[in-house]
């Protein structure tokens, strides 16, 4: 799989790189800005691109504005974002505008490398990665009016889950439930949501993400 790096400090993005052509992966380029990573994508077609959220030369939203247009050119390369915090508007407008492909980390999370690259593969192999805190201050967005409020606790437990990408197996271990617990929980979400009719992994998760932007 053709990966580009894109992270503004030279150290993290060198680690990035080792780890990865470690793994087996082809680092087709390792960029600290996010005009270099969309010439480098333009250039190599790769398969997945990781972004960090802030790059220069402001420091503020570079990295994620270049994966938005990355999404919007390249529909077809997975992008996977880096953070130091969650950047609720940034991570909203990503997560609703793509039905696949897509995940969002916090960079706290590189630091368990198992963990990472099961991301990474998750990802580019065309499902989401969703970090659990950015699931969890989406939901914190939510007032008494919003569907969302309609959730009982453990519904939300298993929204959390499947936003970050797991299927109703992985949920059911994760939670230390049963599948068809799990199964139940999800049609009453979809229910509560009025998204009975969203079928098809990626496609609940987009559709449950659209609430969360809502």
């Amino acid at each position: 799989m053709r990966v580009i790096l894109a992270e503004d400090s030279a150290l993290l993005r060198d680690g990035l790189r080792r780890m990865l052509t470690d793994e087996g992966y082809d680092v087709a380029a390792a960029v600290g800005d996010g005009a270099a990573l969309l010439a480098a994508v333009s250039a190599a077609e790769p398969d997945l691109v990781v972004v960090d959220v802030r790059m220069p030369p402001t420091h503020t939203d570079e990295g994620i504005r270049a994966a938005l247009e990355i999404r919007r050119r390249w529909p077809s390369v997975g992008v996977l974002v880096l953070s130091q915090y969650v950047e609720q508007k940034y991570a909203v407008d990503l997560l609703t505008g793509a039905s696949a492909r897509v995940g969002y980390l916090l960079k706290d999370r590189v630091a368990d490398v198992g963990e990472f690259l099961e991301a990474l593969a998750r990802v580019g192999s065309g499902g989401t990665a969703f970090d659990p805190e950015v699931v969890r201050q989406l939901l914190r967005r939510t007032t008494h009016t919003d569907p969302l409020s309609r959730l009982t606790p453990r519904e939300q437990d298993v929204l959390a889950e499947m936003a970050q990408g797991h299927n109703n197996p992985s949920i059911a271990a994760r939670l230390h439930v049963s599948q068809s617990a799990v199964e139940k929980h999800v049609k009453a979400i979809f229910d509560k949501l009025d998204l009975a009719d969203a079928d098809g992994y990626s496609r609940r998760v987009l559709a449950v993400l659209r609430y969360l932007g809502s």
